[in-house]
């Protein structure tokens, strides 16, 4: 069970932390270039966060689960669904807008692919509050158990 917890804690918190940083520091960051830069810069940068990012919600919330079966802590099952709820988020709601980005050449950048990245952004500020809440929540009911 141990492991399991800190297994859960560990991805949840890697999850949220680099979920923040792109929300709070990156993507602004990017927002200040011109539109074919900012396309540019963010196209590489989605491509290589996609599978750390999705493989981080797999891990914690599969390990959320089982800490949950072995200990019966609403805390574990509540911060696993909080932390998995990113998948359904990201296909349903963000992926329609990915797909748009990356469909559109930096050349063919404009003041629409501008608008898709700022709606973008505040899309993903919703998987930085889920990570954040799921390890929130990992953190409290591994404290609770010492």
């Amino acid at each position: 069970m141990a492991i399991l917890s800190i297994v859960a804690l560990v991805a949840a918190t890697l999850f949220a932390g680099a979920a923040l940083y792109i929300t709070l520091v990156e993507h602004p960051a990017r927002l200040v270039l011109d539109d074919g830069s900012l396309l540019a810069q963010w196209q590489p940068s989605y491509d290589r966060a996609l599978p750390i990012q999705s493989g981080l919600a797999i891990l914690g919330g599969v390990a959320g689960l089982a800490a949950w079966y072995l200990s019966g802590d609403w805390r574990w099952i509540a911060g696993s669904v909080a932390l998995l709820a990113n998948w359904p988020f990201t296909l349903v709601v963000i992926f329609p807008v990915n797909k748009q980005l990356q469909a559109t050449r930096p050349e063919q950048a404009n003041a629409e692919s501008r608008q898709l990245l700022v709606q973008w952004g505040r899309l993903h500020a919703v998987r930085s509050a889920l990570g954040t809440l799921s390890a929130i929540l990992f953190a409290w009911a591994l404290t609770s158990a010492l």
